[in-house]
């Protein structure tokens, strides 16, 4: 039985002398051809999460494209297979890029092709950085099972319930649990990993210690919210020194702020034309409400 998390984790002010540096470099590795905005939402949701740098690696012929919907973010081009998806052929320049950063997410928008099911799990088994996998990347590693990757406890999952499903078939041989927090935390518990299962009421756990989210509203139920969320978590994930905190403590900060972004766009936009984008242009509020 786990330990019932009940409060929200604090940021700690940011000081006269702060830097960038402070606040850390996030890589996100994703995209393909008709995916461009999954990447472009992580990005800007990292950056309205406090993020110092935030670097965009994505198929090159999509990488201006991104550019011009991420301003603010760097872009990285990568090696792409005729279809407009990462190839193998990618796995050097990804590796280097994760030298000078401190968070990897990993998935949004990324696709499924049998060479990402090859490199995917290369990248994760070579990544000695917090990760976020999300999406593609949650979806790669379900289609070659567990026995071909190792995470560890400074990785983030987040699946919603179709995601959870995949991964829990492709990774165990016994019935999934219909209760979700059961799901989440025997999830998190065999992976090593914290486990963010979206949804209403989205669990966040370690497997010892779960919180159970109450901001949000079913107007969050369209493509791409789940893009910023990635892109919060690993904001909070790549924080440096005395602004650092837990991985845990990143997933669990986030998923509170990016529920409260969706209540206070929903308030001005209705639940029914809510739509991702809406959520960053209310990150602001957010952050200001808690700070």
């Amino acid at each position: 039985m786990s330990q019932r998390i009940t409060t929200i984790p604090k940021l700690t002010p940011r000081t006269a002398q702060a830097h960038k540096g402070d606040f850390g470099k996030v890589l996100i590795v994703g995209g393909s051809r008709g995916m461009v905005g999954a990447p472009s939402l992580a990005a800007n949701a990292a950056l309205r999460s406090g993020a110092g740098l935030v670097r965009v690696a994505v198929p090159q012929t999509i990488q201006l494209t991104v550019a011009q919907l991420t301003p603010c973010a760097t872009t990285i081009p990568l090696a792409e297979d005729n279809k407009g998806f990462l190839s193998r052929h990618a796995l050097n320049d990804i590796l280097n890029a994760l030298e000078d950063n401190d968070v990897l997410a990993l998935g949004p928008g990324l696709g499924q092709t049998n060479e990402l099911t090859e490199l995917v799990p290369t990248v994760i088994n070579q990544c000695d950085k917090p990760m976020i996998i999300d999406a593609d990347g949650l979806n790669n590693l379900a289609a070659v099972g567990s026995h071909a990757w190792k995470l560890g406890p400074n990785t983030v999952l987040t699946p919603h319930p179709g995601e959870m499903s995949r991964l829990w078939q492709g990774c165990f041989r016994e019935e999934m649990p219909a209760d979700r927090t059961e799901q989440a935390e025997k999830l998190a518990r065999r992976t090593h990993t914290v486990v963010v299962l979206k949804g209403a009421g989205t669990v966040v756990t370690d497997g010892k210690s779960t919180y159970i989210n109450e901001t949000g509203n079913p107007g969050m139920a369209t493509g791409g919210t789940g893009d910023v969320l990635t892109g919060c978590i690993a904001a909070l994930s790549a924080r440096q020194g005395t602004a650092a905190m837990s991985v845990l403590d990143a997933a669990i900060l986030a998923v509170y702020v990016h529920g409260r972004a969706g209540d206070l766009a929903a308030a001005v936009m209705g639940q029914t034309a809510l739509i991702a984008a809406d959520l960053i242009d209310r990150l602001c509020q957010a952050w200001q409400m808690l700070e």
